[in-house]
Protein backbone atom coordinates (compact mmCIF):
# COMPACT_ATOMS: atom_id res chain seq x y z
CA UNK A 1 0.00 0.00 0.00
CA UNK A 2 1.37 3.36 -0.99
CA UNK A 3 1.08 6.28 1.41
CA UNK A 4 -0.13 8.34 -1.52
CA UNK A 5 -3.31 6.26 -1.80
CA UNK A 6 -6.25 8.03 -0.13
CA UNK A 7 -8.19 6.21 2.54
CA UNK A 8 -11.53 4.91 1.30
CA UNK A 9 -14.29 4.36 3.85
CA UNK A 10 -17.02 1.83 3.15
CA UNK A 11 -20.14 2.22 5.31
CA UNK A 12 -22.45 -0.76 5.74
CA UNK A 13 -25.67 -0.46 7.76
CA UNK A 14 -27.24 -3.75 8.85
CA UNK A 15 -30.18 -5.21 10.73
CA UNK A 16 -30.82 -8.94 11.11
CA UNK A 17 -29.15 -9.87 7.83
CA UNK A 18 -25.98 -11.63 8.93
CA UNK A 19 -25.64 -13.75 5.78
CA UNK A 20 -25.97 -10.72 3.49
CA UNK A 21 -23.61 -8.81 5.76
CA UNK A 22 -20.99 -11.56 5.40
CA UNK A 23 -21.26 -11.33 1.61
CA UNK A 24 -20.97 -7.53 1.66
CA UNK A 25 -17.93 -7.54 3.95
CA UNK A 26 -16.15 -10.25 1.96
CA UNK A 27 -16.82 -8.34 -1.24
CA UNK A 28 -15.12 -5.25 0.18
CA UNK A 29 -12.26 -7.24 1.73
CA UNK A 30 -11.55 -8.90 -1.63
CA UNK A 31 -11.00 -5.63 -3.47
CA UNK A 32 -7.52 -5.00 -4.85
CA UNK A 33 -7.44 -1.49 -3.35
CA UNK A 34 -6.08 -1.98 0.16
CA UNK A 35 -6.13 1.43 1.87
CA UNK A 36 -9.67 1.15 3.14
CA UNK A 37 -11.70 0.92 6.27
CA UNK A 38 -15.06 -0.77 6.69
CA UNK A 39 -17.50 0.74 9.15
CA UNK A 40 -20.57 -1.31 10.00
CA UNK A 41 -23.49 0.04 12.00
CA UNK A 42 -25.73 -2.63 13.47
CA UNK A 43 -29.23 -1.32 14.15
CA UNK A 44 -29.79 -3.53 17.21
CA UNK A 45 -29.93 -6.90 15.44
CA UNK A 46 -31.31 -9.90 17.29
CA UNK A 47 -29.58 -12.55 15.17
CA UNK A 48 -25.89 -13.53 15.25
CA UNK A 49 -24.67 -10.24 13.77
CA UNK A 50 -22.92 -9.07 16.93
CA UNK A 51 -20.93 -12.26 17.33
CA UNK A 52 -19.94 -12.20 13.66
CA UNK A 53 -18.80 -8.57 13.89
CA UNK A 54 -16.67 -9.31 16.93
CA UNK A 55 -15.11 -12.28 15.15
CA UNK A 56 -14.41 -10.60 11.81
CA UNK A 57 -13.07 -7.37 13.34
CA UNK A 58 -10.54 -9.43 15.32
CA UNK A 59 -9.31 -10.93 12.04
CA UNK A 60 -9.26 -7.71 9.97
CA UNK A 61 -8.33 -4.48 11.75
CA UNK A 62 -9.77 -2.42 8.89
CA UNK A 63 -13.23 -3.38 10.16
CA UNK A 64 -14.85 -1.25 12.84
CA UNK A 65 -18.40 -1.52 14.04
CA UNK A 66 -20.97 0.38 16.04
CA UNK A 67 -23.75 -1.44 17.92
CA UNK A 68 -26.85 0.66 18.39
CA UNK A 69 -28.73 0.03 21.63
CA UNK A 70 -32.16 0.81 20.17
CA UNK A 71 -33.53 -0.08 16.76
CA UNK A 72 -34.34 2.97 14.71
Amino acid sequence: MSKSEPLVTVYIPTYNRVELLKRAIESVRNQTYSNLEIIIVDDCSTDTTRAYLAEISAIDTRIKYILKEKNS
